[in-house]
């Protein structure tokens, strides 16, 4: 079991933002995001729904919400 990240790593509503970790030989890859545009979040696991995630967070919040709101 891979060990849990520190707190600071993780996006929370004071401090948002996305995070990915690659997957290893013994753990899924996983990924976190927290919107600060709209308060948003999700968290996903394995490589195929971890991408689906930050195809998300970049088309509908994060950066689309920098770029004037949603897409």
């Amino acid at each position: 079991m891979a060990p849990k990240l520190p707190a600071y790593l993780t996006p929370t509503p004071d401090s948002p933002g996305l995070r990915v970790r690659g997957g290893t030989q013994y753990s899924r890859s996983q990924g976190d995001y927290v919107c600060g545009g709209c308060g948003a979040e999700d968290h996903a696991n394995g490589d195929t729904n971890v991408k689906n995630l930050v195809d998300d967070y970049t088309d509908n919040h994060g950066p689309a919400h920098r770029n004037g709101g949603r897409r």
